[in-house]
């Protein structure tokens, strides 16, 4: 079976500046890919490329075997796109809202009417018909803009940081709703800036600067994770400072109130006897996806 999106080998520059360096992915039905990465790593332009709104510089982009350029009418009837901003008519109901993209893909009246009654259901909103779209809740504008994107059933849904800004719980519902379209058959390409989201993808691609600098699993990427993690619980940045004096390549992340030290196995017992004499504590600390993250980037910027 050939993949629902096909990209290979964008790439993407804004007045010289390269956004997008040699962007290449494929994506089955069924799947869902994470997109991660800092703020103008290229997500976003990745995501408009292939919904055919942006041209690429080079490489080509595919959703279902249609070119997203050449044959952008056709493929934008198999592709939802749910843009960072909230794209919905505020001043139209829940209902003049799946209603009012019904009509602009082509659906009938009684095909209209199954689809509302399933999407109302589907993302919880049947109570909420007659409000206005400006009048939602942060969470249950997603829904909406959810629901109205799935209203012409498509196959490919590229969802480009859909929960930023939206209340725990409502994020927590909105990726339950995800679940189900993908035990559905449908191929899901997600941006998230949160690691606890790309822990619920099949597969996820660490973006930065443009560039691909690490894909697979979630778990898989953390247990490369080639260096050893020293945890100082509540420790302030300064207190840290004078344990590193002669240490090379050590890296320092904040997680919450604690501090992760990243360091090579060799470095870990000089860490460990600065800390004890210093009466500091410190534990190991197994790595995650955010570690990898962050010592992916660090090393990328490092080599850029």
């Amino acid at each position: 079976m050939s993949p629902v999106l096909e990209l290979t080998g964008l790439a993407r520059a804004y007045e010289g500046r390269p956004a997008l360096r040699e962007l290449s992915l494929t994506l089955e039905a069924g799947h869902t890919l994470g997109l991660i990465g800092p703020d103008g790593a290229g997500k976003t332009t990745a995501m408009r490329i292939a919904c055919g709104l942006l041209t690429p510089d080079q490489g080509s982009a595919k959703v279902a075997g249609l070119d997203c350029l050449t044959q952008a009418r056709q493929m934008r009837a198999l592709l939802g796109y749910m843009p960072q901003r909230f794209s919905l008519y505020p001043d139209l109901t829940v209902d003049e809202n799946l209603r009012f993209f019904a009509e602009l893909h082509g659906i009938t009246a009684a095909e209209r009417h199954i689809r509302r009654e399933k999407l109302l259901a589907f993302s919880r909103l049947e109570p909420f018909v007659k409000r206005r779209a400006g009048h939602l809740s942060g969470g249950m504008k997603q829904k909406l803009a959810l629901a109205c994107t799935l209203i012409h059933e498509p196959r490919l849904l590229i969802l480009d940081e859909p929960t930023t800004g939206v209340d725990p719980v409502s994020r927590q519902e909105f990726w339950a709703l995800l679940g189900e379209l993908a035990s559905g058959g449908m191929a899901l390409w997600i941006s998230t800036p949160y690691m606890d989201e790309a822990l619920r993808c099949d597969e996820v691609q660490l973006l930065h600067l443009g560039r691909v600098i690490a894909q697979g699993p979630p778990a898989e990427i953390a247990r490369a994770f080639p260096r050893r993690i020293l945890r100082f619980p509540g420790l302030a940045p300064a207190a840290l400072t004078p344990l590193l004096a002669g240490l090379s390549g050590v890296t320092v992340h904040r997680f919450g109130h604690d501090l992760h030290v990243v360091c090579d196995t060799a470095q870990e017992d000089a860490l460990r006897e600065r800390a004890q004499s210093a009466g500091l504590e410190v534990e190991s600390e197994e790595p995650g996806l955010e570690d990898a993250f962050f010592e992916l980037v660090a090393v990328a910027e490092l080599a850029a």
